[in-house]
Parts: C-alpha cells; sequence; structure tokens
C-alpha cells in the first residue's frame, strides 16, 4: 500500500529566494548531515569565499552550480526523522529550467514554494504555482522567505500572503499553508521561531511530518499495468506489475485489457511472500484462475470499473525538447507499461502560466506548457489524470534518438476525438477547368489550415503525373484511370485525419461520381466555375494558345468537353470574386463540413 510515512517533497521558487538554502538548513538542524558531509561544505564554502558555512551547497553539486550560486538541475535529497522518511527534489528556479521543476514535482505529495519578501510574487513564482496546480500536488507550502532582512515584519508577510492568494484564486490548489521563514538563519525551518510571535501555525518540518499524504494516490479504481510474465517452469505462469491505484483481494473477479476477458486472481505473490490482498504502489506477482494470455503493456482492472481503451486524447504536456513541436510528428508514448507509436495531432492552445491565460497559433518551444491532441496507434488504458496520477501520465519519446520530447497529463480521455472536424478526414476535390483557379485556391486553404495546425495532403494531376501516374497518357481511359487511383489516395490519407486536397479537371461527371463512390461520405465535390475566355486570357501554363494552335490535343474547354458538376456541394465562381473572397469560402466550407 501507499507508505503514508514517505512523503515526497519539491522545492521551487525564482533565482536566490533560497531553495538550496531552505533544504541545506532543513537538513543540518534535523541533525540529517553526516561528519563528512559537513565538513565537504565547510571546505567548499571557504574555497569560494564565504564567511560561514553555506548549506546550499549540500543540494547544488554541480561545478556550474557552485560557481554561479543556482540550481541547474534537479537534486534529491532524503532523510529522516524519526516520525517519517523524506525524499526531497531541489528543482532549478531559472525559467529555462521549467522542465526541471516538472519533472521534480511529478510525483510530489507536498510542494514547498519560496517567495522572496522582498520581492512578493514574481513571474517564476506564478509559473511554479501554476505548475503546482497542473501536476495537482496534494499539498502546497508557501515559505515566505528572508523575513530576517525585513525584521520578521508581520505586514510584509501579510501582503505577500494577499498576493499570491489574488494569483491562486485562478488555479486548482486545494490545499495552502503560508509560513514566515528565514532558511539562512533556521526560523520557522524546523522549529518555531520566537521573532515571529504572531505566527501561530507550524515550522516547515512540523508541517511535513504531520501532514496526510495517502490522498496522493487513488484507492479506489483497481490498475496493474502488466510488466512481465513470469514463467521459470512448466507450472507455473504468474504476471509481474506494481499496481498502479486500488486493490484487489485473492478471489476477486478482473478483467483483461485490451481483450476484455474475464478471470479470477488466484494466488498474490509479494516481496515478502504470499499474499491475500495487494494495494497500490506494491509490486506483485499475481497467479490468473484461467489460462489467459497476457504480456507487457496489458492490464488488469475491475470489470465494472475499466480504465478507458483509447486511441485519442486531449492532455497538458509540457515540451522538453531544444527543437519546437511538430505536429504530425511521429514519436513513442510511454504509458503505464505500454509502449505505442502516436502523434501529436493538434494544438489546442498554449498556456502563458504567468497569466493564466490562452494563446492561439503559438509555437511550441522549449519549456512551453500546451493542451494538444494525441492519437495512438495502438490503444492505451488511461484515466484523466486529475483522477487517477499514474495511469493519467505519459511521456512522449523520439523514436530516432530516443530524447524525451514531452511529459504530459491526460485531461479528456475520448476516442469522439477523432471526428472533430479540425482533425481532418476530409476530401476537397476541386473540379473545374483549367487555369480555373484550383490550385491557387488549394495552396492558399492548405496554408490556412497548417497555420491552425491541422494536418493537409494536397494532390493534383501535375504531381501524380511526374511520378505515380507517369505511365498514364491523356486518352479517356488514362484521364479516368488518373481520377481513379488520386481517388483511392484521397481516400487512404483521409482514413488517417488528414484534410485532402485535390486539384483535378476531372472533365466528367462519371469519373466525379466514382470519386464520391470510392471516397464516400468524407467527399466534398466544389466546382471552381470560371468561363473559358477568363481562363484562356489567365493561361498559367500556355496550354490555351497550344490547344488553340493545334499543338495540343484534347484539351478540355478547346478540343474536349467540359461537363459540369449537376450536384456540386459548393461552386466557386473564380471570374467574380477576389482570389482572399474565393480562399476564405472553401475554407468557410472545410471548416463546416
Amino acid at each position: 500500500m501507499a507508505d503514508e510515512r514517505l512523503v515526497r517533497i519539491s522545492t521551487a521558487g525564482s533565482v536566490d529566494d533560497g531553495k538550496s538554502t531552505l533544504i541545506g538548513r532543513l537538513l543540518f538542524d534535523s541533525h540529517a548531515i553526516l561528519d563528512d558531509q559537513y565538513a565537504a561544505i565547510e571546505r567548499s564554502s571557504s574555497l569560494t569565499g564565504e564567511s560561514g558555512v553555506n548549506l546550499a551547497l549540500l543540494t547544488d553539486g554541480l561545478r556550474a552550480e557552485r560557481e554561479q550560486k543556482i540550481t541547474i538541475d534537479v537534486a534529491y535529497r532524503y532523510f529522516a526523522t524519526p516520525k517519517r522518511r523524506f525524499i526531497i527534489a531541489d528543482t532549478p528556479g531559472h525559467a529555462q529550467y521549467t522542465r526541471n521543476m516538472v519533472t521534480g514535482a511529478s510525483r510530489a505529495d507536498v510542494a514547498v514554494l519560496l517567495v522572496d519578501v522582498r520581492q512578493g510574487m514574481t513571474a517564476q513564482s506564478k509559473r511554479h504555482a501554476f505548475i503546482a496546480s497542473l501536476l495537482r500536488v496534494p499539498h502546497v507550502v508557501v515559505a515566505v522567505n528572508k523575513m530576517d532582512l525585513v525584521g520578521f515584519d508581520e505586514s510584509r508577510f501579510q501582503t505577500v500572503v494577499a498576493e499570491f492568494l489574488a494569483f491562486a484564486e485562478r488555479l486548482q490548489l486545494n490545499d495552502l499553508t503560508f509560513i514566515p521563514i528565514s532558511a539562512l538563519e533556521g526560523d520557522n525551518i524546523v522549529n518555531r521561531s520566537q521573532k515571529t510571535p504572531w505566527h501561530s501555525g507550524p515550522s516547515v518540518l512540523e508541517f511535513l511530518e504531520n501532514v496526510h499524504v495517502s490522498g496522493r494516490v487513488n484507492q479506489v479504481d483497481f490498475r496493474l499495468p502488466i510488466q512481465c510474465v513470469i514463467r521459470p517452469d512448466h507450472s507455473f505462469r504468474g504476471f509481474a506489475g506494481q499496481v498502479a491505484s486500488g486493490k484487489i483481494r485473492v478471489g476477486e473477479e478482473v478483467m483483461v485489457l485490451p481483450s476484455g476477458i474475464r478471470t479470477k486472481i488466484r494466488e498474490i505473490a509479494a516481496p515478502e511472500g504470499a499474499a491475500t490482498i495487494a494495494t497500490t504502489e506494491q509490486s506483485v506477482v499475481v497467479r490468473l484462475t484461467d489460462e489467459v494470455d497476457l504480456s507487457r503493456g496489458d492490464m488488469l482492472v475491475r470489470p465494472r470499473n475499466p480504465a478507458e481503451t483509447t486511441t485519442a486524447f486531449e492532455a497538458m504536456i509540457c515540451w522538453m525538447a531544444d527543437a519546437p513541436l511538430s505536429v504530425n510528428a511521429p514519436c513513442v508514448l510511454m504509458h503505464t507499461t505500454r509502449e505505442v507509436t502516436a502523434q501529436i495531432r493538434q494544438v489546442l492552445y498554449r498556456l502563458n502560466v504567468e497569466t493564466a491565460s490562452r494563446e492561439d497559433d503559438a509555437l511550441i518551444g522549449l519549456n512551453d506548457i500546451a493542451r494538444v491532441v494525441v492519437t495512438t496507434a495502438k490503444p492505451i488504458f488511461a484515466d484523466p489524470y486529475e483522477r487517477n496520477r499514474a495511469t493519467g501520465s505519459f511521456v512522449l519519446v523520439d523514436p530516432h534518438s530516443n530524447q524525451v520530447l514531452a511529459a504530459g497529463m491526460i485531461t479528456r480521455t475520448s476516442t469522439t476525438l477523432l471526428d472533430a472536424p479540425t482533425l481532418g478526414g476530409r476530401v476537397v476535390w476541386l473540379t473545374g477547368l483549367s487555369g480555373a483557379g484550383k490550385s491557387t485556391l488549394s495552396d492558399a486553404v492548405a496554408s490556412a489550415l497548417r497555420a491552425a495546425h491541422i494536418p493537409v495532403l494536397q494532390l493534383d494531376g501535375d504531381t501524380l503525373r511526374a511520378g505515380l501516374n507517369a505511365d498514364l497518357g491523356f486518352s479517356p481511359e488514362g484521364r479516368t484511370e488518373n481520377i481513379r487511383r488520386a481517388a483511392e489516395i484521397a481516400q487512404i490519407a483521409s482514413s488517417q485525419g488528414l484534410i485532402v486536397l485535390c486539384s483535378f479537371i476531372s472533365p466528367e461527371q462519371a469519373q466525379r461520381d466514382n470519386a464520391r463512390r470510392i471516397i464516400g461520405a468524407d467527399f466534398l465535390e466544389v466546382h471552381v466555375k470560371c468561363d473559358v475566355d477568363t481562363c484562356a486570357a489567365r493561361d498559367p501554363k500556355g496550354l490555351y494558345a497550344q490547344a488553340k494552335s493545334g499543338d495540343v490535343t484534347n484539351f478540355t474547354g478547346i478540343t474536349a468537353s467540359y461537363e459540369e458538376p449537376a450536384n456540386a456541394d459548393l461552386i466557386i465562381d473564380t471570374s467574380s470574386l477576389t482570389q482572399s473572397e474565393a480562399a476564405q469560402a472553401l475554407l468557410d466550407a472545410v471548416r463546416k463540413r
């Protein structure tokens, strides 16, 4: 079960707010520093010209950190008191290391946010408070530091409290505790300080030793992701994994995801031996009453309370790669013990974490936080992060370099996301005479859709005849086959969620009807209408002149007929509309569709 005696702590704050000093003081005053450790930081302090022992050096272990006197990487420290054991993650304060704070706070029970009483709420203070809210850290301690520099003035402390509360109204912080401290001098770190008689609350350590932390995990929804199959011989077949949430007993019925097969728990083996119950965060091997085929990445759940099986979901991500996010780029999604190919299909918005506002059409770069739509090649078994942190979190990895691209929190699990019109899955068939403006319209609409992070594929006769359809001529049979192949390609692409813009003269109604039959309900026929004289006056390729001189035969509009669509879904007359008006009309139709 979840260990109530173990508390995971994440610290955060602006540069020079005193995070590392706070941790050093906490360790020193609670007698958690070994003699050789203290001697080492004493020597380091003298080498850097410190007047006393710099306790921040306990966590700032990198040479660059000690030279610049800042925290760069996440540093973990372990210590214990008679009441509890603690794991502290000291995270950096610079904005460029936001991803480090996300990493450190991802499993925290308590977030300790330091605020310099002289500076108040800075941009970084707001950023860290927002991330603590986003990650649903159950308890937040706002340690108002450097009170010694303002004479432990209560009014200055209350000003910071009021400022923080005003910002926190826009966040989801369930448990807020404010403590006035001096990390350098040790006031209200381990023991309550006599310099703050007006503070009736606990010291930092008192709070940490008494905070209730069992609520950090979901104790209701049983989820056991299978890590591996244990089969030492033909008589034993067990399934190993760590219980992500909930609990299960011997004899209870379970269901296997994704197969849906139901069976019962026959035996449970824990590290200490046979057990009758498996609980949250416990590593176990379970045996089932039936011979069921399970493998790594599958999941055991209760039949009446399963995780959602989904291939599409919305999530909040923190982008951790140096290169900006590229929509539709392939990646590997790591979720519980399951690894599947995935894509970020759409960026809904970027979050400005300093103002808690949304920014549309923003480039997602290093340390940015955004809401996105993710699709997977195979289903995952997930819960919303707010309900279950274990099955609601994931990591995206570059399949080529194995670099971590993003850490994410699932906000909405639903396969209906695939049906959202902004995700594509449509074929826009632009038909009309040469020179009517089909390609121009296609280019304009494609640019607008791509700017909105919507996947688009453009197809036209010149492109296909230069490669795939190079074997086809311009006879009636060749033209018909050219359109058939184009429709088949468009159907495949649209089934993958793309908007496909097809620019083909396709002069015969039968050709277009066949394309509609191949593509199905996603087919949108657009007649780009323009009279022959206007098209000839434009003559972008010089074909009309060649047709009139006889150099080009069987040319639509001159020596071959064009059958106007009898029931087009949309007619755009480019002889009377400007390019921008025509493009807007088509874009509106695509969005509506």
